[in-house]
């Protein structure tokens, strides 16, 4: 699609499959960034939130930018049962206590999202602040895409929050329509967002081009 990430004074922008090995916390971190908001009434404080999503990060449920071999961005997607952030209830109760953990749990039940037939469930995209606006988001976009084609999946779907209208903004460049709202007024205080837009992609068969490597 013609997508560029090279910036002045700095190397290619790749993209590959999966978080290389020895960048869990670096994901993680800039996990945290992105969705850190929205996550933080259940997984607080941000250093322990960081470590549990880095013990529990499922590498190979992510497409990756890097950058002069540094990781500069993440896109995490569904797919088997498994996304980019894992760990179980258990693992939850484990790390934050019972009494605590079960609050927990019951705020990240609010973010479960599972796919209809045909579809792949994407995990949001995290990009460094200093690469932004270089297309990285767009590209991993891209790569998403390419591994919903190789999976025989016939669209990409994802969430985006009301508070987020950048997010939107690219997604919709990027092909992705909205299909539904669900205003959550009550979990605003809560969680700082007060609506929640299903956006949906159709993926071609065309997509399919493999991973692209550093």
């Amino acid at each position: 699609m013609g997508l560029d990430a090279t910036g002045a004074g700095a190397g290619p922008v790749t993209v590959r499959r999966g978080v290389p090995a020895g960048s869990e916390r670096r994901a993680a971190e800039l996990y945290w960034d992105a969705f850190g908001r929205k996550l933080g009434p259940a997984l607080n404080p941000p250093d322990k939130a960081v470590s549990f999503l880095t013990a529990h990060l499922n590498a190979d449920r992510a497409v990756c930018a890097l950058l002069d071999g540094q990781l500069v961005g993440l896109a995490g997607y569904q797919l088997g049962g498994r996304s980019l952030t894992g760990g179980s209830a258990f693992d939850v109760l484990r790390a934050y206590g019972r009494l605590r953990g079960l609050h927990r749990l019951l705020l990240l039940a609010l973010f479960e999202r599972r796919p209809a037939p045909g579809q792949l469930v994407m995990d949001g995209i995290a990009v460094a602040p200093g690469v932004r606006g270089r297309g990285v988001g767009s590209l991993l976009i891209e790569e998403v895409a390419t591994v919903a084609a190789e999976e025989g999946r016939r669209e990409i779907r994802l969430d985006v929050i009301d508070t987020n209208p950048r997010a939107r903004a690219l997604y919709e460049r990027r092909g992705f329509t909205a299909v539904r709202t669900e205003h959550t007024p009550y979990l605003r205080g809560l969680l700082g967002f007060g609506a929640v837009t299903a956006m949906r992609r159709p993926v071609e068969a065309n997509e399919t081009r493999g991973p692209r490597t550093p």
